[in-house]
């Protein structure tokens, strides 16, 4: 029971992973420039084999071509062997017609290629241009899958961090710091709280000293106009 539960929940995060894919317009785009891609090697190979077969009906038509000026050509030299004497009238005449026979079945055969040639000939144009109306808008869409893919990056970014914003409660962290304020404030309270517990816990003597230490100046002074003070007065009663 543990395997088939694992291998479901395998399965649905397989099937949840395809569907955010299908989900995601920059992936889907990649995906289609990819396949773009793909049947623009399709018919480049298409093209290929069709110039190919363009250029062998090409080569078929010159071929036949001679043929035909070939097969003119001996059929001349043979009149001309027989009116010099050099070969019987009769054989020259049945070799010469057995030689222009074989030029017009050359130039059917010519009429042939060339028509071949022709359709060969437009479907390579055909091609060339479907190419390179697919090169044209495969460097498009490249171009502004990049410029998608920028702001795409940029948009998310944006939105994470408003969501992240809009996330933060603004009441909840004013009182937050209000309370934090509030401590504060009970502490400053508290320490003065206690220093002044320490000061009243103080002996004669603490505070005797703790005068003299703060005022060391102004009580020598006040020694000194007790002591004028005293003097004066003995001797106003010795007088």
């Amino acid at each position: 029971m543990g395997f088939f539960s694992r291998l479901f929940r395998i399965g649905k995060a397989e099937a949840h992973a395809a569907l955010d894919y299908l989900e995601d317009p920059t992936k889907m785009t990649e995906q289609g420039i990819r396949e773009m891609k793909g049947k623009l090697e399709e018919s480049i190979k298409a093209l290929a084999e069709v110039k190919a077969l363009a250029i062998r009906a090409k080569n078929d038509a010159n071929r036949y071509r001679n043929k035909m000026k070939e097969y003119e050509n001996k059929a001349i030299a043979l009149i001309k062997r027989a009116e010099s004497g050099a070969i019987d009238p009769a054989e020259a005449d049945r070799l010469a017609t057995a030689a222009l026979e074989e030029k017009e079945q050359a130039a059917g055969n010519l009429q042939t290629s060339l028509k071949t040639q022709k359709t060969y000939d437009m479907q390579v144009a055909k091609l060339d241009a479907t190419i390179e109306r697919l090169k044209k808008h495969i460097r498009t869409w490249e171009n502004e899958a990049k410029i998608l893919k920028a702001r795409a990056k940029v948009s998310k970014a944006t939105k994470t961090v408003n969501k992240q914003l809009a996330n933060i409660d603004a009441d909840s962290t004013v009182a937050m710091l209000e309370r934090m304020k509030d401590k504060v404030e009970q502490d400053e309270a508290l320490a003065e709280s206690y220093a002044d517990i320490a000061f009243e816990n103080q002996s004669i003597d603490q505070e005797i000293d703790s005068v003299l230490e703060s005022t060391s100046g102004s009580g020598s002074d006040a020694l000194a106009a007790l002591k004028a003070k005293l003097s004066g007065g003995n001797k106003a009663i010795t007088e």
